[in-house]
């Protein structure tokens, strides 16, 4: 409709992220439902994969259209809008409500030690091309090997991650209350997940006229505004968690969406692009954001290792993801 009312590529732009963080907030809200029925651990697992599904189909699509830079930028993005900006929101919002909050330490540091085992591996493709070594001249092959080996890790993992911790149960009564019949929470997933193909497709298609429209470099587009649109079920889900005092759940959904990209849409998207991309998707990236995602996966491990959180340390996250977008900004 605001094409034909020539409304301009920043209003088609912005009206597509609205619409994509919203069908990723139905998918969020119907994976819950779904969820509460397979026990806790199976919850945070299926919240944070099919709340990235709207991330996977924009990748998909941008890789088609050739943005590769920003495909790699998002990426990174989400990693870093997560395990920074989610994170310290949740923080934030749960230390202000609720004080000092406290959680099980187990399931976070598996997923802390995971997350930075799989940076490391991200950032080999890029160290062997910055060093010259006899690697540097087969980067696409050498994406694939750590693309297989992250998915093998990734699975894994899943045993432990879908392990129920009843420090995460979900049984207050307002929940039980609201809860849906499995046929509708199932309607609501296939259908948000439908539109969020086709929703995808148009924001792809409108970013490109938008960033030139704006004067936004591809790096800083993927990096925040891809990624912030993309994550948006953690977004909400995540700091609505924290608001309620449970902590657990809060970080069960925060940082295992931040896993599942690093272990397993990085290296899907990689072998995809093989197939579906005019130029293959490696892990070679430019230094800044390799350093930038390590420095997250270094902060946010020290935040949860000790098993309780305080506001400030929600600020001071945020802070650190104001200052690496602000680096972003001029490409």
């Amino acid at each position: 409709m605001l094409t034909f009312a020539h409304a301009g590529p920043v209003a088609g732009f912005a009206s597509c992220a609205a619409a994509l963080s919203l069908l990723a907030m139905m998918v969020g809200r119907g994976t819950e439902q779904l969820g509460s029925r397979m026990g806790p651990g199976a919850t945070g697992v299926l919240q944070s994969a099919l709340g990235n599904l709207p991330e996977l189909f924009v990748c998909i699509f941008a890789l088609r259209a050739g943005l590769v830079q920003v495909v790699q930028a998002a990426l990174v993005g989400s990693i870093l809008a997560n395990s920074l900006l989610v994170l310290g929101l949740a923080l934030l919002v749960g230390g202000l409500k609720n004080g000092t909050q406290r959680f099980g330490s187990e399931a976070p540091r598996m997923a802390a030690t995971l997350m930075m085992l799989a940076v490391a591996a991200l950032a080999v493709p890029t160290l062997a091309a910055g060093l010259h070594t006899p690697a540097a001249a087969h980067e696409a092959a050498l994406s694939v090997a750590c693309a297989v080996v992250l998915l093998a890790v990734f699975a894994a993992s899943l045993p432990f991650s879908l392990r129920a911790d009843p420090a995460v149960v979900c049984d207050d009564g307002e929940a039980a209350h609201e809860a849906w019949p499995v046929w509708l929470a199932i309607a609501v997933l296939v259908g948000a997940s439908v539109g969020a193909a086709f929703v995808s497709d148009w924001f792809v298609e409108a970013l490109s006229p938008a960033m030139k429209t704006l004067g936004i470099s591809e790096a800083f587009s993927g990096l925040v505004v891809v990624a912030i649109a993309g994550n948006a079920v953690e977004n909400v889900v995540g700091i609505q968690l924290a608001a309620r005092n449970r902590p657990d759940y809060a970080m069960s959904v925060i940082l295992n969406s931040s896993l599942q990209i690093a272990l397993a849409l990085v290296p899907m998207l990689v072998l995809a692009s093989i197939f579906v991309a005019p130029a293959p998707l490696t892990l070679v990236m430019p230094p800044l954001l390799v350093a930038a995602m390590a420095l997250s996966a270094v902060v946010s491990a020290f935040i949860v290792y000790d098993g309780e959180s305080i506001w400030l340390e929600g600020v001071a996250l945020i802070g650190l993801y104001g200052i690496i977008a602000a680096a972003f900004w001029w490409g």
